[in-house]
């Protein structure tokens, strides 16, 4: 968690997206660009996260269904869905999320531990919780989430 917080120490904005009935948040540099749902054209022995590829101005962009990476029930992407682009090392990929919520500012002061009770699979991928107006954001780190060996596999 160090590192996330660390980098949020002198205060970065924070995008905040729901999936499901949960919010999440990933720091703002990540992100390329937020577009509207496009099919994706699916790809033969993918993992099912991987709902698929899009031709993003010449380049094809994988698309990762972030319910089902996290173990969420997925859902089919409707003309409401966003896709967040977003730069993982190397690479650019697609994110597909419910709805893009908030511009979030934080700071590695407001960002909360997890509690005790969550499970190990949990604590890898969400680095914090943000109080924020009444409500709790996850942070969490996609680096994590969409490892670069398993991006290369998809």
């Amino acid at each position: 968690m160090e590192d996330v917080v660390q980098s949020l120490s002198d205060g970065h904005e924070l995008i905040a997206f729901r999936v499901g009935r949960q919010e999440f948040c990933i720091n703002v540099m990540m992100v390329r660009e937020i577009r509207g749902w496009t099919a994706a054209t699916t790809l033969p022995r993918a993992p099912r996260y991987v709902k698929g590829v899009i031709n993003l101005r010449g380049a094809v962009l994988p698309i990762i269904d972030l319910a089902i990476r996290l173990g969420m029930p997925g859902s089919e992407p409707t003309a409401r869905n966003v896709i967040i682009v977003v730069q993982l090392s190397h690479r650019q990929v697609g994110i597909l999320v419910d709805a893009v919520s908030d511009i979030l500012a934080a700071n590695g002061a407001v960002i909360q531990p997890l509690p005790d009770v969550t499970s190990d699979l949990v604590k890898s991928f969400v680095k914090g919780l943000l109080p924020m107006d009444g409500r709790m954001v996850s942070l969490i780190a996609l680096d994590r989430v969409l490892p670069p060996e398993e991006l290369e596999a998809a």
